[in-house]
C-alpha cells in the first residue's frame, strides 16, 4: 500500500484537482443553460484529462529528481527519498499517459485527445526539460500548457463549436499563472538560486519580480472582466471577479510595500490558488443563474 501511495505521490494530485476543476467548468459552460453536459462524457473526459495531467506530473518528477533533492520544498518527494525508482516512475508515467489519452480517443473525441497530448508534451518536455532551465520567462511561456484544461473540457463536450469562449477561460489561467508562481518563487528564491534554476527573482531580483506580480495582477483583473463583456457571463460572475480581483490586487500591493513581511509572498501564493478555484466556480454558478436574470 505504501508503494501505491508513493506512486500517487508522484502525480501532484492537488494540482491535478485544480486542473480538473477548470476543465469541468469548461465542460459545463460548453452547454447552454439550463442544460447539462452528458454525465458519462464528463466522467470519461475528466478521467482522461486527469490521467494525462498526472502523467505530466510524473515526468516532471523524473526530470527534476536531482534538483528536488536539494530543495526543502521538494526533497521529501518519492523519487528523492528513494521510495520509487526512476524506472518505476517512468513506467507509471507512460501508463497514465497512454491510458488517459486512450480514454479520450475512444470515449470522448480525437480533438480533445490531440490537444491533451500537446499540453502534456508542452509541460513534461518543453517546460520541464527546456524552458525551466533556459529562461526566466519559463513560467510565462510554459504556462500555456497549464492553461489548456478549460479548452480540453470545452472540446470534450462540444468539439470546436464556439471555442472562442473557451479561449477566454484559457486566457484567465494563462495570465494568472505568472503572479501565482512568482509569489512562490520569491518565497523559495534562495532554493532556486542553490539549484541554478533561472526563475525571475533569481535572474532579475525580488523587487523586479514583485513589480511584475503587480502588473500581471492588474492585467488579470482586466482579463477576467472579458467573459462578462462578451455576454458569456452575467452579474454574479462580474461581481465575483471584481471582488476576488480586488483581494488579489491587495496582496500584489502588499508584496511590494511590505518588504519586511517574510510571509507575504507565501500568503499571496496561497490566495492565488483559492482565487482560481473561486473564479471558476463563480463562472459555473453564474452560468446556471444567468437564465433567471
Amino acid at each position: 500500500m505504501n508503494f501505491i501511495s508513493d506512486l500517487f505521490g508522484l502525480c501532484k494530485l492537488k494540482v491535478v484537482a485544480l486542473i480538473l476543476l477548470t476543465a469541468v467548468v469548461g465542460m459545463f459552460l460548453a452547454v447552454p443553460a439550463p442544460y447539462f453536459p452528458q454525465w458519462t462524457l464528463v466522467i470519461y473526459a475528466s478521467l482522461g484529462i486527469g490521467m494525462a495531467a498526472a502523467s505530466a506530473a510524473v515526468f516532471n518528477h523524473v526530470v527534476d529528481e536531482k534538483i528536488d533533492i536539494q530543495m526543502t520544498r521538494t526533497d521529501q518527494r518519492p523519487l528523492p527519498q528513494g521510495k520509487v525508482s526512476r524506472h518505476q516512475a517512468l513506467v507509471w508515467g507512460v501508463f497514465l499517459g497512454i491510458v488517459g489519452l486512450g480514454i479520450l480517443q475512444l470515449l470522448v473525441n480525437t480533438l480533445t485527445m490531440i490537444l491533451t497530448f500537446v499540453s502534456l508534451i508542452g509541460y513534461a518536455v518543453i517546460y520541464t526539460m527546456y524552458l525551466k532551465r533556459a529562461t526566466p520567462q519559463n513560467i510565462v511561456i510554459g504556462g500555456a500548457a497549464g492553461a489548456a484544461p478549460p479548452i480540453l473540457g470545452w472540446t470534450a463536450i462540444s468539439g470546436g463549436q464556439n471555442i472562442e469562449f473557451a479561449l477566454l477561460l484559457f486566457l484567465i489561467v494563462f495570465i494568472w499563472t505568472p503572479p501565482h508562481f512568482w509569489a512562490l518563487a520569491i518565497h523559495r528564491v534562495e532554493e532556486y538560486k542553490k539549484v541554478n534554476i533561472p526563475m525571475l527573482p533569481v535572474t532579475h531580483g525580488v523587487a523586479y519580480t514583485k513589480q511584475q506580480i503587480l502588473l500581471y495582477t492588474i492585467l488579470l483583473i482586466v482579463v477576467t472582466i472579458l467573459p462578462h463583456l462578451v455576454g458569456m457571463s452575467g452579474l454574479i460572475y462580474l461581481a465575483s471577479a471584481l471582488i476576488l480581483g480586488a483581494v488579489f490586487l491587495k496582496y500584489a500591493i502588499d508584496i511590494n510595500t511590505r518588504p519586511k513581511d517574510k510571509k507575504i509572498a507565501w500568503k499571496t501564493f496561497s490566495y492565488s490558488i483559492n482565487y482560481l478555484m473561486l473564479i471558476f466556480l463563480a463562472l459555473l454558478v453564474d452560468h446556471y443563474w444567468l437564465i433567471t436574470l
